[in-house]
This record gives C-alpha cells, sequence and structure tokens, in this order.
C-alpha cells in the first residue's frame, strides 16, 4: 500500500514542523502540571498513545505498515540519498543555531530560572506559563522536522519501529549524556551514543544496541551526572583552584616579613 500526496521535500519538511509544533504545544499544555522526570513519562505515555492510534487507523496502513512515494528528486544533486544527506545536515545545524539562540536569549535566561527555582522565577516575573509552551513547541517543531526524513530514506513505515521505546530512550539519553547545562551537551551526547549504536550493530548485533545503551547510559548518570559538561566544568574548576593556591602559596613567600 503506497500513498503520496505529491508534495514537494521543503512542504513536507514544513508540514511536519508546523504539525509536530501544534502537538507539543498540546502535550505540554496537558502536562504543565508535571516535573522533571514525571513529564518525561507523560510524554513517553503520550507516544504509545499515538502507537496505538497509527496501529488501528487504516488510513496510514495501520499495523501493516505504509509506502511513502519519495518526492521529486532535485536537479541539483546526482542521487536522492545525497540530497537526502544534505537536508540532514542542514536541519541538524538549524538545531543547534536555534539551541544556542535559546541559550543566549531571554528565553534561555528564564528557562534556567525556571529549572533552578520555578517558585522564586514566578514571584520576579518570569512568564513560567509561556516559557513552558515555548519549550514544548520548539522541541515538537524539531523533532517533527528531523523526523520526517526517516520515510524518505526507507520509503517504508510501520509503528512498530517508529514508536519502539529505544527511540524516545535515546531522545532523552543524548542530553543526559552530553549535559543539559548548554547547547553543545546534546550535541556531544548524540555523537557518543550515535557512535557507539553503530560501532556495536557493525561488530556485535543491532539487537544488542539496547542492553550497551542501558550499561552505559546506567553509567554515565553515576559517574557524571551532569553529563559529559560537568566533567570537563569540574576539571576546569580544579585547575583552576589549584592555580590560584599556587598563586597565593608564591606570593606569602614572596612577601616580606
Amino acid at each position: 500500500m503506497g500513498k503520496g500526496l505529491g508534495a514537494s521535500l521543503p512542504l513536507q519538511l514544513l508540514a511536519a514542523g508546523l504539525a509536530s509544533g501544534l502537538l507539543g504545544l498540546s502535550v505540554g499544555a496537558l502536562s504543565l502540571r508535571f516535573k522533571g522526570i514525571f513529564f518525561a513519562i507523560a510524554t513517553l505515555a503520550v507516544a504509545t498513545i499515538l502507537g496505538v492510534v497509527v496501529e488501528n487507523w487504516d488510513f496510514v496502513g495501520g499495523a501493516r505498515g505504509l509506502t511513502v512515494m519519495r518526492p521529486a528528486e532535485s536537479d541539483w544533486f546526482k542521487t536522492y540519498n545525497r540530497q537526502l544527506f544534505v537536508v540532514m545536515i542542514f536541519l541538524a545545524l538549524l538545531s543547534i543555531a536555534v539551541a544556542r539562540y535559546v541559550q543566549r536569549s531571554w528565553l534561555g535566561r528564564g528557562m534556567r530560572a525556571l529549572r533552578d527555582n520555578e517558585a522564586a522565577a514566578e514571584g520576579c516575573g518570569v512568564p513560567t506559563l509561556n516559557l513552558k509552551l515555548t519549550a514544548a513547541t520548539l522541541s515538537g517543531a524539531l523533532m517533527g522536522l528531523s523526523g520526517t526524513l526517516l520515510p524518505q530514506m526507507s520509503s517504508f513505515i510501520e509503528p512498530t519501529s517508529l514508536f519502539a521505546l529505544n527511540t524516545a530512550v535515546m531522545a532523552l539519553a543524548m542530553p543526559m549524556v552530553g549535559g543539559t547545562a548548554r547547547w553543545t551537551g546534546p550535541v556531544i551526547g548524540a555523537l557518543l551514543l550515535g557512535t557507539m549504536q553503530q560501532a556495536i550493530t557493525v561488530t556485535v548485533s543491532s539487537e544488542a544496541n539496547v542492553l550497551f545503551a542501558g550499561i552505559f547510559l546506567v553509567l554515565a548518570v553515576v559517574v557524571a551526572p551532569k553529563g559529559v559538561l560537568g566533567l570537563i566544568d569540574a576539571a576546569i574548576a580544579r585547575r583552576r583552584a589549584r592555580s590560584v593556591t599556587a598563586v597565593t602559596a608564591m606570593a606569602a613567600q614572596e612577601a616580606p616579613r
């Protein structure tokens, strides 16, 4: 069973970003009372519900899956896979640019205040509700943009793989491993976990991905609760402390008695 609406790839990306952004806004509005790990559990529950809905929706193929018709190829690229690779790189850079802008803008400052102490932030005039909804909408839109390319690569989609728990766990594990203090943390976590998964798939088996990813995630949480960035920041702080101690000791020795 195949379906194709004849839409170009940019139009599909735009539609996916808008639809996923609206879904993120809706999920955020429904789960505002949850905090921390409970919010993550709520989003996983929404993903599970969507998986059940898709499995029973014949228009999108149901449990049988759906063959997706590729849009027309661009004249700028020799092959369609090369075109998708360039689009993936562009979307990755776009996601990094958005995260970097959010971190350095008033949105990032408000989110950090919200993370540290929501009550204090709200008392200081920070629009906590709007910030939560903005974060959910941006996250949903970026996830929708990235997910658009998966059926374009495989030309076939089915609920079992699309709504697998492994995908959701990896999305949560990457920023936890890299660190959530800055935008570079999720990038580091994605590179580490992505490289590890590919290496395990080639050397061991694809079924061992979940096992090794779980072990790696547990070790990362125990050894580096603040992620790789936390380890780097701690090492820099210790080095600066040793430098200050050494300068203080030298000054004390040179001081006249």
